[in-house]
């Protein structure tokens, strides 16, 4: 009886094995399907005000950073991230530029919130956005505004921006949601492959720790827990003042 079970078993895995991730199932069987599996957080910032937000999901991942700081800025962040959510840019269309819309709709969002808050001027926000478009050749759709990061790390090769901060050093944003100038986001796409990583930062990762620093950080980690743990010791060590907000997401399929 044991030979029988364990005969079976091995023919099991090997149906499963021949199959692969594209083959036929057989009807009712789950599917293997791409997906972000990610973890990250806030590094709270030493002057005690709360202004950057984040929402993760299977195919999506956004950041916000409220540009003023205190209530005004995490007010702003929370803003745009409904409105982000509540847009579903990752089951609405799949073109670069539909990234682009949902922006435009936290910027609007943002404005018409700014209408009703006493300190409205103040609420403006940055925004970084990644989703994940399944299918025959996946690929990674993103939307920047602000002075965050994104960044895209290939298996085995050195980490590479996808993005350009909207600012000139630690100067006011150039672009941002809820500022009265034209929004402009910065939107592409790039091809993805399992093992890819894709890593998104707030500014106060990026003056905490540099640009270098990062990059080699982001690969450091064999998984995206052992990444975080690292860039947290190093964000320790940097006692940034503001917060400092990181998300590591590798590809899955």
């Amino acid at each position: 009886m044991t030979l029988f079970v364990i005969s079976f078993l091995i023919g099991c895995l090997s149906v499963m094995t021949g199959r692969g991730k594209r083959g036929q199932w057989p009807a009712g069987m789950p599917v293997t399907r791409p997906r972000l599996v990610a973890v990250g957080g806030t590094y709270e910032g030493t002057h005690g005000r709360a202004s950057d937000a984040y929402v993760v999901q299977e195919r999506l991942v956004a950041v916000a950073d409220g540009a003023a700081g205190a209530e005004p800025g995490h007010t702003a962040a929370a803003v745009v991230l409904g409105a982000v959510v509540a847009a579903r840019p990752q089951r609405a269309g799949t073109r670069p530029e539909d990234l682009d819309e949902c922006a435009q709709t936290a910027h609007r969002a943002l404005r018409t919130a700014a209408l009703r808050e006493p300190a409205g001027r103040d609420l403006v926000s940055t925004l970084d956005v990644i989703v994940l478009d399944p299918g025959e050749s996946p690929r990674l759709r993103f939307a920047h505004v602000g002075n965050g990061a994104i960044w895209h790390c290939v298996k085995g090769a050195a980490p590479v921006p996808l993005t350009t901060a909207h600012s000139f050093g630690d100067g006011p944003l150039l672009r941002g949601l809820g500022l009265p100038s034209e929004l402009n986001p910065e939107v592409g796409a790039v091809s993805i492959h399992p093992g890819d990583r894709v890593v998104i930062v707030t500014d106060g990762v990026v003056r905490a720790l540099g640009p270098q620093r990062m990059a080699e950080l982001f690969t450091a980690g064999s998984s995206p827990a052992a990444c975080l743990d690292r860039m947290y010791d190093e964000l320790a060590a940097a006692d940034p003042k503001e917060d400092a907000t990181v998300i590591i997401a590798d590809v899955a399929f």
